[in-house]
């Protein structure tokens, strides 16, 4: 064997000892290094972390701090400078874009602040979005974008366009958007930013009822009362994990969340 296949055999391994495992992210040493002019900006610098599928996890931290960045690899829409990142058993960090783009519709579901609807599609249309990308025939999509609507309780708009529906509304329609293709990570960027306090509030019952029904929730804020909805909350400043800590929940006969 050449030292490259060997290499292959050996990440191909790694990723199958995961999934064995059952975990769903798992990086080492990530890093990205962005060139400006004649200056480096390590925006992200050494990361390791775990998260085990069926996880409700926010990432945390404040404006400069690495935590977008770090989204953005782990969404698979940018690339690490170096480093290892497996998603779900794929060592995706050696991967190309347009494997890249496969893996995205594949295996994340996006919710993202500005909800990204298409303004003249309706709600349906809209949830079928990645499965028209994925080849799904007609009816199929539809009776799987329909399901999708009504996990969020939303079935009953799906004819409505955007501009005809709450921004509650229009975010529950981009979760059932990112919910429809069944994939192996929810990653929600801010997703309450947009949203009243009231609505803000549904919006995280709902990823709290999706969470209990077997979805792994990825959730990047820097508003600490968000990020408690969480049942662990991963700090990150200056472009490394500051802490990782696990979110105390009430116990049977408590009066509420402990903080």
């Amino acid at each position: 064997m050449t030292p490259r296949t060997t290499e292959l055999a050996d990440h191909l391994e790694r990723g199958a000892q995961l999934k064995r495992e059952g975990i769903l992210i798992r990086t080492w040493d990530l890093r990205k290094t962005y060139v400006m002019g004649d200056q480096e900006i390590h925006a992200v610098s050494g990361i390791d972390i775990e998260i085990k599928k069926g996880e409700y996890v926010a990432i945390m931290g404040p404006s400069g701090s690495g935590k977008s960045t770090l989204m953005n690899l782990i969404g698979c829409l940018d690339s690490p400078t170096s480093g290892q990142y497996y998603l779900n058993g794929n060592l995706v960090s050696e991967m190309k874009d347009d494997e890249l783009a496969r893996i995205r519709n594949r295996e994340i579901g996006f919710v993202f602040q500005t909800f990204n609807l298409l303004a003249r599609a309706s709600a349906l249309h809209n949830v079928e979005l990645p499965l028209i990308y994925a080849g799904m025939n007609r009816k199929d999509r539809e009776q799987r974008a329909k399901a999708a609507l009504r996990s969020v309780d939303l079935e009953p708009r799906m004819n409505h366009k955007p501009s005809e529906l709450s921004g509650g509304q229009r975010q529950r329609v981009a979760i059932a958007r990112a919910l429809v293709n069944h994939p192996s990570l929810l990653l929600a960027d801010e997703p309450t930013g947009a949203l009243d306090t009231a609505t803000g509030n549904e919006i995280m019952a709902l990823f709290a009822r999706l969470h209990q029904e077997g979805n792994t929730v990825l959730l990047v804020t820097h508003e600490n009362d968000i990020a408690r909805h969480a049942h662990r909350i991963i700090h990150v400043r200056d472009g490394c994990v500051e802490r990782d800590e696990a979110v105390s929940k009430p116990g049977p006969g408590s009066l509420g969340f402990a903080e």
